[in-house]
């Protein structure tokens, strides 16, 4: 067998790229990172006849060949560098054929560059529901390139592509021999000036070279200097160039157009995409059902996940009183209840709310929705500083800052990217969920605003909108200090309206839900058995008294009477008092008072770090701990609500609960979210200078709301 090809995949966003990549790898796949840069590398092995192997390359989504992202230059450097580790045997471009002309101008790039290329058209039922009809021999003719019709969400047209990439594998097919415009006529000089410095296998590749041969790395420093001069001597203008090369290839195009495609009459009926535009998009209708849609995502979040979480939640606390009531009094047993099913218990609730969650946004995502919010909050994002590419990130946020963070590098405007990054972990992401949930559940009542909403959803609303709101605030004052000089432009193109692929929801759900166990739940279970420990052992010096005092006092009376089960919980809340996780929580608890927390919250603050979730881990080992053996079968939300400051007041009031999910909101607990900022930015400067403005902030956020309430 010979060794696998390389095989780009290139292609317009939201072409179709990434669903062609499935088809063709299937579960072969990995993600890294391209050398030198963090833009995602996906690769994936695919079979395409017996003998021939590919190792297929999804480049990231671009317009065109001239780069303005770090995402675009990784594709730009992909296709024009010949010392690229990952330079490609032949490119599959991948086109939309119900914007064929706006595909095309890539295409025609590419196909310049003298690399063999097929082209693989996706979209053709809606191409066709437009009244747009492809004739795809003549257009195969045109272009000089094998063109194929594909639909690789249900699997047509993949087989072709195999059989077509077997013949150009095996140079039956080859790049043209013409170029698609004439590139050499654009600047004669300087490309045969250029072609002897570099050497260039198209006239079109030595053009790339005049225009960007200070970004390319193959071009050492003296072909750099000589390129200097050969651009000074000839007077070269690189924009009039470009203008005039983008001009020539759309006069092409529309040729080609005309000979290959048969289109209505475009004063035809509107399409439905355009029809439900004009409401969706509409400057009053669009944010009111904007509103509408977020608060039925969020009160879906509740009445979906109730059942679920009331039958995880019970089933817990059932097999918890049973084990405490079956197995030996003794430490083991002690740490496998409270420290390792506590554990687990305080994230297996929340799966489904998890699950709900993602399966909704994937059906925003699916529809074509998401792309519309962009363009509804583009005005707003320049007032502040940024624009609509800035909001993609920050909606992401609302599932993970982690990859959120990673989207920014579709935004070109460094600066606006930096700010773009300082504020997205301001929005409310999937790990602060079960902390809300918990919250909202314990102190705001179920009951119904108007009628019809519900207040706890809207509580739930509320919390993500002030996230959005807060780091828009942010955003404005981050303007002021990080002076945005270059210009910047949304472009955006609105993808057309779709059913949501339930197979694509529920396999988001599933794989979303085995990524919060595996990795929120093993970190919970860690800290949950190292609590465990930590509040079940403690200085000799303050845990020998204890024993002493408690030990006489339940010497005095019967073992089953009312009064000794009064004085085991007193027992065990002393216990965990004087432990070391008491010690350490009544230490910090002076600092947290004033915002209505006790020295339980305050721990589960400090583990909050490792990861914000892991705080409900946390409550739930540190309340197992110190409450009476007999009473393992409360639930979690159970021994919250019964807590007590030491003079009977309630723990968990309306203030207090505000203020830990306002606390929440807007701290920076998360390591890892630290750790993609440093990577991002190169520096450790900005996730500091994060760490202390999110932590002061919600610690002042927190102060004047609990202030407020109590």
């Amino acid at each position: 067998m010979q060794a696998p090809i390389n095989i780009a995949l290139v292609g317009n966003p939201n072409s179709g790229k990434s669903s062609l990549f499935n088809a063709l790898t299937g579960l072969n796949q990995k993600v890294g990172n391209f050398p030198g840069v963090t833009v995602d590398k996906k690769t994936g092995t695919a079979q395409i006849v017996p003998g021939i192997t590919a190792n297929i390359i999804d480049l990231p989504g671009t317009y065109s060949l001239y780069p303005k992202s770090a995402d675009e230059y990784v594709t730009y450097d992909v296709l024009i560098n010949p010392n690229n580790t990952d330079i490609p045997r032949m490119v599959i471009i991948v086109a939309d054929a119900s914007n064929l002309k706006r595909n095309l101008l890539f295409c025609s790039q590419i196909i310049d560059l003298k690399i063999p290329v097929i082209i693989a058209l996706t979209m053709m039922d809606i191409a066709r529901r437009k009244g747009v009809e492809i004739d795809l021999d003549g257009l195969e003719r045109e272009l000089g390139v094998p063109v194929v019709a594909i639909n690789p969400r249900k699997n047509k047209g993949v087989g072709e592509l195999k059989k077509i990439i077997d013949l150009s594998a095996r140079s039956h097919y080859n790049a043209p021999p013409r170029d698609f415009i004439n590139n050499s006529a654009l600047a004669n000089e300087v490309i045969e000036d250029i072609k002897k410095v570099v050497p260039c296998k198209s006239d079109y590749g030595a053009l790339h070279i005049a225009v960007n041969a200070e970004e390319l790395p193959f071009v050492n420093g003296g072909q750099k200097l000589a390129i200097r001069n050969i651009l000074q001597t000839h007077q070269f203008n690189k924009t009039k160039t470009q203008a005039e090369e983008i001009m020539q290839r759309y006069a092409r195009i529309k040729h080609i157009m005309k000979a290959s495609v048969v289109e209505n009459d475009p004063l035809q009926k509107q399409l439905r995409s355009e029809k439900i535009d004009d409401l969706l998009l509409h400057r009053f209708w669009g944010y009111a059902i904007l509103l509408a849609v977020m608060f039925l995502l969020f009160q879906s979040i509740f009445w979906l996940a109730k059942y679920p979480m009331d039958w995880i939640e019970g089933s817990f606390g059932a097999l918890s009183g049973w084990l405490s009531s079956t197995l030996p009094d003794n430490k083991v047993t002690d740490f496998f209840i409270n420290g390792i099913l506590a554990g687990i218990s305080g994230f297996a609730v929340f799966i489904p709310q998890i699950m709900i969650l993602f399966g909704l946004i994937t059906i925003l995502e699916d529809t074509g929705y998401m792309a519309r919010i962009s363009f509804l909050t583009d005005r707003l994002m320049r007032q502040v500083g940024l624009n609509g590419k800035s909001v993609m990130p920050l909606i992401s946020g609302v599932a993970c800052a982690v990859p959120a963070i990673m989207a920014t590098r579709t935004i070109e405007n460094k600066k606006e990217r930096l700010i773009t990054i300082m504020v997205t972990p301001l929005m409310s992401c999937s790990a602060r969920l079960p902390i809300y949930t918990m919250m909202i559940a314990l102190v705001i009542p179920d009951k119904r605003v108007l009628g019809i909403l519900g207040l706890q959803g809207l509580v739930m609303m509320g919390l993500y909108l002030l996230g959005f709101f807060m780091a828009i605030f942010i955003a404005a004052i981050m303007k002021l200090f990080i002076r945005i000089k270059e210009k910047s432009y949304f472009i955006m193109e609105l993808p057309v309206y779709r059913a949501p692929r339930w197979a694509n929801v529920g396999t988001t759900m599933v794989e979303k839900a085995k990524i919060f166990v595996r990795d929120a739940g093993k970190v919970i279970v860690v800290i949950s058995v190292i609590l465990w420990f930590l509040a079940s052992y403690g200085p000799v010096s303050k845990m020998q008294p204890v024993h002493a005092k408690y030990e006489q006092l339940l010497a005095q009376v019967p073992a089953d009477s009312p009064e000794a089960a009064v004085l085991n919980k007193q027992f065990q809340s002393a216990k965990l008092s004087n432990s070391y996780a008491g010690v350490l929580g009544h230490t910090i608890e002076p600092a947290i008072r004033p915002l209505g927390f006790d020295w339980k919250i305050g721990i589960a603050l400090i583990t909050s770090f490792a990861a914000r979730e892991v705080f409900v881990g946390t409550m739930a080992t540190l309340y197992s701990v110190g409450e009476d053996p007999q009473n393992n079968n409360a639930t979690l939300r159970e021994k919250l609500s019964s807590a007590k400051w030491p003079d009977g007041a309630p723990v968990y009031t309306l203030a207090s609960g505000l203020s830990l999910m306002l606390f929440y909101a807007f701290a920076m607990q998360c390591m890892s979210t630290m750790a993609i900022v440093k990577r991002e930015t190169k520096s450790w400067k900005f996730p500091v200078i994060q760490l202390f403005y999110m932590t002061g902030l919600a610690y002042v956020c927190s102060f004047i709301i609990f202030q407020i309430f109590k």
